[in-house]
């Protein structure tokens, strides 16, 4: 077996073929733990149901062979004598690639965490889940931001003057992408600050409708007559917001007039005949009601009561109820709504003619 003993690039072919059994013994051990290890940790939480190992699992699914192929040859390596300045370009490549295998790793269980999370903070805790969307994708920012510079740092690049560099780039792109900016943090605002959060209802000046997605540019609102209406960030915050979804309860203020033939008798039981009808609704409570003014063919009441919801629909149903009742105690008691009419001046023919003398 003199052959194995042949010198190639400063080892015998044995140690050359030594270092490629380790590397292959290596390579196949991480192809065992992603096809065997991994199906059994998927297996396991199935059964567990736990979230945390099923998390575990996914995590591990993002793992890449192509990644983890500089490992088994830098393992391998070590068995052999090689130049100083090869031994360092196997040991940068091996350690930009773990960085970039950890990366995967960090964003698949971010991306996991945050799945699980906002799916339950949807139903209870909607400003929550806004709040982890964007503080998901902040944190992703920041693991590949990361890997890149102790990347960078591995393979000889001076990162303190790099990010001296970049923050003089930063301020340039900062004054020329001003309205991209002014909307992420008016993003930013919107999570912390929570003014509103999706599934609330809101009205923007004109426009009104539920919020269905709040970005990191845009938010976006379905209308009531269905079509979607996007606002850029800035322009919302600067607008005025009004937010039903948070509202406790609804002051409603409407009236109603009466004939003037309306004897006085009848007058004064109107306001009370109003607070008993309201008084006997659900999730309505009374609060006045008034003789308020002379009108020009109209007595006219005023009445303000309070729906102890912020459904619309609730409102209306409510609002239904008493004008039904109200239309029907009239009835009974021989009171008449007013209606608008209209005076006949009635000119006599002599006057029409020019008057008299004519």
């Amino acid at each position: 077996m003199a052959w194995l003993e042949q010198i190639y690039f400063g080892n015998s072919i044995e140690t050359w073929l030594v270092a490629a059994a380790i590397a292959a013994a290596v390579l196949t051990g991480i192809f065992a733990f992603k096809h065997i290890v991994i199906r059994r940790l998927d297996t396991l939480a199935e059964r567990t149901g736990t979230r945390f190992g099923k998390r575990i699992a996914e995590t591990l699914h993002a793992t890449k062979v192509l990644l983890l192929l500089p490992l088994a040859a830098y393992i391998g390596a070590r068995y052999l004598e090689l130049p100083e300045r090869v031994d360092l370009v196997v040991s940068r490549i091996t350690v930009v690639a773990l960085l970039m295998q950890a990366a995967l790793w960090a964003n698949r269980f971010i991306a996991e965490w945050l799945n699980d999370t906002i799916q339950e903070k949807r139903q209870t805790d909607a400003a929550g889940a806004t709040t982890l969307g964007v503080l998901g994708f902040v944190a992703r920012l920041a693991v590949w931001s990361l890997v890149l510079l102790l990347a960078l740092d591995n393979l000889g690049f001076n990162i303190t003057a790099l990010l001296a560099g970049m923050g003089i780039g930063g301020i340039a792109v900062a004054l020329a992408a001003q309205n991209i900016l002014g909307d992420l943090f008016a993003s930013l605002s919107i999570v912390l600050d929570k003014p509103f959060v999706v599934g609330d209802f809101i009205v923007v000046g004109e426009q009104l409708g539920t919020v269905e997605y709040i970005g990191l540019k845009t938010t976006r609102i379905r209308s009531l007559g269905g079509e979607q209406i996007v606002f850029s960030n800035t322009d919302l915050l600067g607008s005025r917001i009004r937010n039903y979804k948070r509202m406790q309860e609804r002051r409603v203020v409407f009236g109603f007039g009466v004939v003037y033939q309306t004897p006085h008798e009848k007058l004064q039981t109107i306001p009370g005949m109003v607070r008993e009808i309201i008084g006997k609704l659900d999730r309505a409570r009374f609060d006045r009601a008034h003789f308020k003014e002379y009108g020009d063919s109209s007595l006219n009441f005023e009445v303000v009561y309070y729906v102890l919801s912020a459904d619309y629909n609730v409102y209306m149903d409510i609002q239904q109820a008493i004008n039904l009742e109200l239309f029907r105690r009239f009835q009974e008691d021989g009171i008449d709504f007013a209606y608008p009419t209209r005076t006949l001046y009635v000119v006599g023919e002599q006057a029409a003619r020019g008057g008299p003398g004519r």
